[in-house]
């Protein structure tokens, strides 16, 4: 079945890499996506360096794990086929609400980077794509650990069930965003299969009318949301866009299960 309001096979990437802009810019936000109005704690923004007053910037969640010090995102957010190596340094910020100014202080210092055999950056980034997710292992602070502090959402693998409602949280970067506050969109999951999608974005998740941009990428989709609680299942990660207002997400298959035990000391 066709989805009404996308082009049947033409579901291409916009965001297959890591967003960097200058410091301090500020566009205006759009009216299309639903902005949080405050933070979630199990979600934030990674954060690092890319030199001329330049932040490399993209989204996040906590994932339970045994040592209660991961974070699951995006693996084109990690290393790519421009940029193979992943950041000297990077900082999770949970709960990100403003003012990046102070990331290394707020922020758990990024100190393991974990992403699918199969994302070989050598190749194509079509070639790869269905692999977009990662999991990153970060400090202990005062001898607690990140899940202690903030929460964590419960890992999900494949196959995902068509129809449940799912909300997408990210922190948009791109025009007309700044990056600088939580947006989400909210919809059912509907897996994508080779009549609605191009070969790379067959098997993920797909969101309509979101309108997230770059900067959003590696943020949760979060079934059985609480927002009291501020977590949930983690279904996907942000991966790509179509460029007119559609987001996929790309689910965790059951080889994912033994990397996050990797990164979780499990």
């Amino acid at each position: 079945m066709r989805l009404p309001g996308v082009r049947p096979r033409v579901v291409v990437p916009i965001a297959v890499t890591a967003l960097v802009v200058a410091a301090g810019t500020a566009p205006p936000a759009a009216a299309e996506v639903r902005e949080w109005g405050g933070a979630v704690a199990t979600v934030g923004r990674i954060l690092w360096e890319e030199g001329d007053g330049r932040l490399g910037m993209c989204s996040a969640a906590v994932v339970d794990a045994p040592n209660g010090s991961v974070v699951a995102t995006a693996a084109h957010c990690v290393r790519s086929p421009e940029e193979p190596e992943p950041p000297a340094e990077a900082w999770f910020v949970p709960a990100y609400d403003h003012d990046a100014r102070t990331y290394q202080r707020d922020g758990w210092l990024v100190t393991g980077h974990h992403t699918p055999r199969a994302w070989d950056v050598t190749r194509g980034t079509t070639e790869i794509l269905p692999h977009d997710y990662a999991f990153l292992t970060v400090e202990t602070k005062d001898g607690r650990t990140l899940e202690q502090e903030h929460g964590a959402n419960r890992p999900a693998f494949e196959p995902v069930p068509e129809g449940e409602d799912v909300t997408a949280l990210g922190y948009p970067a791109a025009d007309p965003f700044d990056g600088e506050s939580l947006h989400s969109c909210a919809g059912q999951t509907r897996v994508l299969d080779e009549e609605e999608a191009q070969e790379p974005n067959v098997g993920g998740l797909l969101l309509e009318d979101c309108d997230m941009t770059a900067g959003s990428s590696g943020g949760p989709w979060l079934a059985d949301f609480d927002e009291a609680r501020g977590s949930g299942t983690l279904l996907a990660v942000t991966s790509v866009g179509s460029g007119e207002g559609h987001i996929i997400g790309r689910p965790f298959p059951e080889a994912a299960r033994d990397l996050l035990a990797t990164a979780g000391g499990g």
